[in-house]
């Protein structure tokens, strides 16, 4: 028998025997702009029914070794789970493809690099399929977000020097040191293919009439969204192509711009992903149980919820939380409905994996659904920081809620223990200032201790319930001074934080972006920073 008439046999053989296992019940994750040509987006989530002999997972450069010490630790510690998805996966009928890129003399005898070798090749090619895609035009709309000019490398300098020269010790090249896939993946030699050609995997692809196709594997912002056979080229091409987004890493170094960690840098490219090349999934969804996550990536989870049309913090906050959080927290963001006015699509999914909420929400009532949600997030103790309108985020003035969705007119009090019954006059400046007994509080710390002028209205919310410890009042000549930042110890459990602070130009002032940002870490349990530069870094020119 030819090795041609092997092949074929050997493949009808994998489509009919996978014909008898379940369709892959996958939940898709992708963004979508709020409204036209908006810089802001919805994130969103579908679910599709995948047939595994359709499906394809391409296990992207899991090379062995690596010249960046940490992305070898990194890769180590999911591999393991990536393991388990190959397997259930290839149990389920999905086709198997191992893409080491640069190391197909390791497995020139292997047969699963054999069985790719021998596919036939495609009747249509896509142009440039053979070609690193550095850019397809949806991502022209948007700035990418990091800079990764210095090549991403994230050891410590003198790990990094001993780790060349370990590699060097080996016969290997400190800059290049891969050899083959991690040992820790395993290749069916029945079943798998190996290729790290765009052309070859292609042609896989066609032969097997595969459409979904799951990309895994490191590193996201450089091989698994560039190379031949990567995110760019696949959903450029018309195939349903998604990110595992938990089986991935990046070569992000903290020390450039945007100058967070690691992990948000992670988070950042999984976004810019989202919005201008393809979907997201996680091995959760093959392999049951959580999504995964490293070990060393602690930062808590923090939703900024935007739904108001008076202070522009659909602007501010995304700005503040950019420059300010990402060093020590999990960021999302979640818009109003610019054409729904009682919707904030996404609330419900953002929550479930909320440890705080920071909310800047003005008179909306809330999906069923959502309102559901934001329940159960409270009334579970967790953290809710709000500021300005939220204390009358969710009340329609005592008229009654459109069909379909639902008021919570006492949030103000059971949430924030506040009593916002009006405001004074917008063209009455107030003077703020810290209350002397609580100089000492967390929220406090870096804060100047002198008054300064705040230009938005003053709101009327004396007097607080029991259970709050103001920390800024603000006064108007000639009337009563007003609490105007205040913590709350709520009824069931959790701690909140309110301050009717939150005026456009109050972003402008260190000692409000210090009192937001303390917040933040007050809330979620972290240690509130000594120090704590506020200088906003710039950001490159546009690079990939």
């Amino acid at each position: 028998m030819s090795l041609l008439r092997t092949f074929t046999c050997l493949l009808g053989l994998l489509c009919s025997t996978s014909l008898l296992a379940d369709d892959l019940s996958m939940t898709l994750r992708y963004q979508e702009p709020t409204e036209l040509n908006s810089d802001r987006f919805h994130q969103l989530t579908r679910e599709e029914s995948w047939k595994p002999q359709h499906t394809a997972i391409i296990v992207c450069d899991m090379w062995d070794l690596h010249h960046c010490r940490n992305a070898v630790l990194r890769e180590q510690e999911f591999a393991p789970r990536l393991n388990e998805v190959l397997n259930k996966a290839r149990e389920q009928g999905v086709t198997i493809i191992h893409a080491p890129s640069g190391c197909m003399k390791h497995y020139q005898d292997h047969p699963a690099r054999t069985r790719a070798q021998l596919t036939p090749k495609a009747s249509h090619i896509p142009d440039g399929i053979t070609s690193w895609c550095y850019q397809i035009p949806a991502e022209e709309q948007g700035i990418y977000p990091v800079d990764q000019s210095d090549g991403g490398e994230d050891d410590d300098p003198q790990e990094h020097a001993d780790w060349a020269k370990q590699l060097e010790s080996r016969g290997l090249n400190p800059r290049a040191p891969w050899t083959r896939q991690t040992e820790a993946l395993t290749i069916d030699p029945d079943k798998d293919f190996i290729s790290d050609q765009g052309d070859e995997v292609w042609s896989i692809l066609a032969a097997a009439d595969i459409d979904n196709v799951i990309l895994a594997g490191v590193h996201t912002n450089m091989c698994v969204l560039g190379r031949p056979f990567g995110l760019r080229q696949l959903a450029k091409n018309g195939k349903n192509v998604v990110l595992m987004r938990d089986m991935t890493d990046t070569m992000y170094n903290p020390g450039a711009w945007p100058f967070v960690s690691h992990f948000s840098g992670t988070d950042r490219i999984i976004s810019h992903i989202e919005k201008y090349v393809c979907p997201t999934v996680t091995s959760d969804q093959i392999v049951g149980g959580e999504s995964f996550r490293f070990a060393k990536d602690d930062r808590p989870q923090v939703v900024v919820v935007m739904a108001e049309d008076e202070y522009d913090t659909n602007q501010t906050l995304p700005e503040f939380a950019t420059h300010y959080l990402g060093k020590d927290f999990r960021v999302s963001y979640v818009f109003g409905n610019a054409e729904e006015r009682n919707d904030i699509p996404g609330l419900d999914l953002a929550l479930e994996s909320a440890d705080a909420v920071l909310l800047s929400v003005r008179r909306r009532a809330l999906p069923t659904n959502q309102m559901v949600a934001l329940r159960k997030f409270i009334a579970a103790g967790k953290p809710v920081i709000g500021i300005r309108t939220a204390c009358h985020a969710f009340s329609l003035r005592g008229q009654g809620a459109p069909d379909g969705t639902e008021t919570w007119d006492k949030f103000d009090p059971e949430v924030f223990g506040g009593n916002y019954h009006n405001h004074h006059n917008n063209k009455l400046t107030s003077q703020v200032s810290p209350i002397a007994t609580a100089k000492d509080h967390p929220i406090l710390t870096g804060v100047s201790q002198d008054s300064f002028t705040q230009y938005g209205s003053l709101y009327k919310t004396s007097p607080l319930a029991e259970g709050t410890t103001v920390l800024l009042k603000g006064k108007i000549e000639e009337y009563p001074a007003e609490p105007v930042a205040w913590t709350f110890q709520r009824a069931d459990g959790g701690q909140s934080f309110f301050t009717s602070l939150g005026h456009k130009t109050d972003f402008e002032n260190p000692s409000f972006q210090r009192l937001l940002l303390n917040s933040v870490y007050w809330a979620t349990g972290l240690n509130v920073p000594r120090e704590f530069d506020l200088t906003v870094p710039t950001p490159p020119a546009k690079k990939i």
